[in-house]
């Protein structure tokens, strides 16, 4: 199966590589891909994988699925995703 959606924050090749690391650290889950310019992840798991662990992973590197934070939490997210797109430009380009 393929899982594909949209995520805030997504704005650079170091978002990109922190969010790749991430999905790859679940077993099951194959072929990620993260779309800078239209802000979305896919990947490919077997039926019954947990998706929801995913998106919360990546809601906690402050990267959450379109739609689902706003006000004072969303503020708070964004700068975990300023921190995680630097820690991901400093792995990337190193």
């Amino acid at each position: 199966m393929t899982t594909s959606f949209e995520i805030d924050n997504l704005k650079c090749s170091g978002c990109s590589g922190t969010i790749t690391k991430a999905l790859n650290s679940f077993k099951g889950l194959s072929q990620p891909h993260v779309d800078i310019e239209h802000e979305t992840v896919s990947f490919e798991h077997p039926e019954g994988f947990q998706v929801e662990k995913v998106k919360s992973k990546l809601e906690g590197l402050g990267y959450p699925e379109k739609g689902t934070l706003s006000g004072l939490k969303k503020l708070g997210v964004n700068a975990i995703s300023y921190v995680s797109c630097a820690i991901g430009k400093m792995t990337t380009e190193s």
